[in-house]
């Protein structure tokens, strides 16, 4: 029950945004605290990479860009023209109502493949690029997996900015809204705003508590061995490679996961999505929060993302992450908060406690 009390407080905090937006009539922070819980789900996966497996990532936000484009693809693409050529896996799909049939403005049929498939089908593809990518990757260490996964991250943005299919420099739009149930969907309606921000709270809390669940236990032991000796803990038996590949994996789902519900609850998505400031930027909140922090990572993720989103820094946002990460690498390297500043407030707030 002890485990499970800081998630407990976390929920009441999140409802408690959500009231005091309405309380103030600021509802439109919404919009923001909806996206960022979807993107601090995405470093939240990257924190157990970097903070418990030992690996640094560059290429994060080529994930999010698969999960994104593949789901906004399928639900868009119209493949009225394969069913008529007799396809016969469109109409395995027809006969098996897996795509939905609409109209055009101008009277012609549409046929789309449904969220949920092309959810199924992005996750999937997802997993079997990771483990391709991170089977030949992850032997690598330090600067040298950074600049592997940067250049996976580089492929990506480059695809997705030079192909036809992607929208190329413009993107994907009018991407359908993902209905979970009925009456209850992932889009970007105004009115919908408190229902999204709670999809989006709720698939945030459910990913954090599954990761929680991950370090506390004997994988959880087994990754923190790696992060210290990777080969003393390869001596004593656990095997490296796989725990560092499936982590790794498990880290990307994460990645396309979020990148799917942002793609259907903005109606798109853009080539910026993939681009390596956007890695950058996951890499530096998981470290201004704490490599081995998800709660650091957590509320990094929220605060910032939030802020960035706001246009606080304005033109000068992605120098402003890149400065960040500058600072923290140098002055606080476990995190902002674990600077001695707050330890010496945890030890004078404990010695008072002993006091009284």
């Amino acid at each position: 029950m002890r485990v499970y009390f800081p998630i407990f407080i976390l929920i009441l905090v999140l409802v408690g945004m959500q009231l005091l937006t309405q309380f103030t009539d600021t509802a439109f922070y919404l919009t923001q605290m909806t996206m960022s819980a979807y993107y601090a789900l995405v470093i939240i996966g990257l924190c157990l990479v970097m903070g418990y497996a030992g690996q640094i990532s560059l290429g994060h936000a080529g994930f999010f860009a698969i999960g994104g484009y593949t789901s906004a693809v399928l639900t868009t693409y119209n493949f009225t023209e394969l069913l008529e050529n007799g396809n016969g896996l469109i109409k395995f799909l027809a006969n098996n109502d897996l795509l939905i049939a609409a109209e055009s403005l101008y009277g012609e049929p549409l046929l789309y493949i449904t969220p949920w498939l092309a959810c199924f089908i992005a996750v999937i593809l997802t997993i079997i690029i990771a483990f391709l990518i991170g089977i030949p990757v992850l032997k690598l260490k330090g600067h040298y997996l950074a600049m592997a996964t940067l250049g996976f991250g580089i492929i990506i943005y480059r695809i997705v900015l030079a192909t036809e299919i992607f929208g190329e420099a413009d993107g994907i739009s009018d991407v359908p809204a993902f209905p979970l149930l009925p009456g209850i969907a992932v889009n970007g309606d105004f009115g919908n705003r408190i229902q999204n921000y709670y999809i989006a709270c709720s698939i945030l809390v459910i990913g954090f508590i599954l990761l929680q669940n991950l370090i506390n236990s004997r994988v959880g032991r087994a990754l923190r061995a790696i992060h210290a000796a990777e080969d003393a803990a390869n001596a004593m038996g656990v095997n490296t490679s796989r725990y560092k590949l499936y982590t790794f994996v498990l880290s990307a789902v994460f990645a396309a996961v979020a990148g799917i519900f942002l793609t259907h609850y903005n109606g798109g998505i853009g080539p910026s999505e993939a681009g390596i400031m956007k890695s950058v930027r996951y890499v530096a909140i998981v470290a201004i929060g704490g490599m081995a922090s998800l709660w650091g990572a957590l509320i990094m993720a929220a605060v910032l993302n939030f802020l960035s989103l706001r246009g606080l820094f304005g033109s000068y946002d992605d120098a402003v992450f890149g400065a960040i990460l500058i600072i923290i690498m140098l002055f606080a390297p476990d995190g902002i908060l674990r600077l001695k500043i707050w330890q010496m407030f945890n030890k004078v707030k404990a010695n008072s406690g002993k006091g009284s």
